[in-house]
């Protein structure tokens, strides 16, 4: 059983920038591929980013270019770095451990930090 958290959610005006960070103890004993995914309002939860276990990143349009995800093996902590914040990027957003073979029913979520962006 893997236990993340995420934290460094906020209130921040439009084209500002947070960073959020994931601990995530023992991921890399699982060989995860660590995600970011956030959640709007009645919405499903949507993919933001991906960092491969081969150190591969990848990211969802709306945010290449203004989000950076990151990984510190050696202290267990994922980090998004997201700059030029905008109102749409409003939601709850969540880390997951998803380890190699398994569909997402069985991934590891933490419970999430809010980000509000503020026009």
């Amino acid at each position: 059983q893997i236990q993340l958290e995420e934290s460094g959610g906020g209130s921040v005006q439009a084209g500002g920038s947070l960073t959020l960070r994931c601990t995530a103890p023992g991921f890399t004993s699982k060989h995860c591929h660590m995600q970011w995914y956030r959640q709007f309002i009645g919405q499903r939860r949507t993919w933001v980013a991906s960092l491969d276990n081969d150190g591969g990143i990848r990211y969802f349009s709306a945010v290449k270019g203004r989000f950076t995800a990151s990984v510190d093996r050696a202290k267990d902590m994922v980090y998004l770095q997201m700059n030029n914040l905008k109102p749409e990027d409003t939601a709850m957003y969540f880390c997951g451990c998803a380890p190699p073979g398994v569909s997402i029913d069985g991934w590891y979520w933490g419970q999430g930090t809010q980000v509000t962006v503020s026009s």
